[in-house]
């Protein structure tokens, strides 16, 4: 299984506090993901995130309904927390959020691994055309979005 990888970055002008409560909500994640995605949150198996923490999503990629399920697999407050793909649309996914004070704010990190479906014949030729442009699109625009969110 071949693993891809994608880094983002931003510095909001905001306490780490804030950054990661905000953070801390699932429900914020929908702000977070570009509408064509039809991105939603159907269940959560704790009120608080916590290690061990089952979110449970509907959403559309290229027009097809998927079902992602992720758990929280690492939480360490204020500074980051791992989200990981129980079951879902990649053969892997294991997603790093990082949150660094800086002299400028808070550098918001996301950090990704994953893994594509195809096999091992066709899984670059998946990621190159499909994959990798759809989620290279999401986390810009996640970018984006926090710059809004934060005022930047």
């Amino acid at each position: 299984m071949k693993e891809f990888h994608l880094e983002r970055h931003v510095v909001v002008k905001r306490s780490l506090a804030e950054v990661f409560e905000f953070f801390s909500n699932p429900a914020n994640l929908q702000q977070l993901t570009p509408p064509w995605i039809q991105f939603n949150i159907v269940g959560s198996s704790t009120d608080d995130v916590q290690v061990g923490t089952l979110i449970d999503y509907k959403l559309k990629v290229r027009g097809l309904p998927l079902r992602w399920r992720s758990i929280i697999s690492e939480w360490d407050p204020p500074r980051s927390f791992v989200d990981e793909q129980v079951r879902g649309p990649y053969r892997m996914w294991h997603h790093t959020h990082t949150f660094e004070e800086t002299a400028d704010g808070v550098r918001v990190g996301d950090i990704v691994r994953y893994a594509v479906p195809g096999g091992p014949l066709f899984e670059g030729l998946v990621e190159r055309i499909a994959v990798g442009p759809d989620v290279r699109k999401i986390f810009d625009y996640r970018i984006e979005r926090l710059a809004e969110i934060f005022g930047e």
